[in-house]
């Protein structure tokens, strides 16, 4: 499957919702058109990214990520880390937790129990049934995967913190929603809610306050 979330399909998406719900259209207003967010080609070295990124803010994976993307010298080959010390992975910024889980995918690659790149043409709930038997992904690493690397459109990560954040301010709520809610309130942005969670994180990140 080609990966959907192009910047043209961002903008035509978020052009309809935009017709179907004021409060998305006002954040569209004042945040504008996000840009379009991909990895790559479906690879290792995404599922290391979304082990690094699991419960910390962008900028605080970012540069753990960035540490252990040196000390691989940009050489993401599961062999390759798994040959590193537990201690090494420590003084990079990674918790004993997140050691256990990249130790575990990397494993998982190496054995070929999971293919990254054969996830392309498989339908949204296969890879995020096969990403969940990985010790340490459920279903938020699932999502991040399926948006970011293979670009699905209806995709809606509502356990995602700051989605709840966002939601929350551009639908003026009293207080923040749970997933139970923020799953709610995306249910009539089908099939456009990948669309939708990422101008909600744009503008998360981008709107003023108040």
């Amino acid at each position: 499957m080609e990966f959907q979330l192009t910047a043209d399909h961002l903008r035509t998406a978020l052009d309809e919702l935009a017709g179907r719900d004021k409060h998305l259209a006002s954040a569209l207003a004042t945040v504008g058109y996000p840009e379009e967010r991909r990895m790559g080609e479906p690879s290792y070295e995404h599922f290391l990214r979304i082990i690094v990124g699991q419960q910390l803010s962008v900028k605080a994976a970012a540069t753990i990520f960035g540490r252990v993307e040196a000390a691989l010298e940009r050489d993401f080959r599961p062999e390759r880390l798994l040959a590193m010390s537990d201690e090494e992975l420590r003084a990079l910024g990674l918790s004993r937790q997140k050691i256990g889980y990249a130790r575990g995918l990397s494993q998982a690659v190496l054995e070929g129990s999971l293919v990254p790149a054969a996830l392309v043409d498989l339908p949204d709930e296969e890879v995020m049934a096969q990403i969940t038997r990985l010790k340490g992904f459920g279903r938020w690493s699932a999502e991040m995967f399926l948006l970011f690397s293979l670009g699905r459109p209806d995709v809606w990560p509502a356990d995602d913190l700051a989605i709840q954040a966002g939601v929350h301010r551009i639908k003026n709520m009293r207080q923040r929603p749970d997933r139970k809610k923020t799953d709610a309130v995306a249910r009539p942005w089908r099939p456009y809610r990948g669309a939708a969670a990422i101008l909600v994180w744009h503008y998360y990140s981008n709107a003023p306050m108040g």
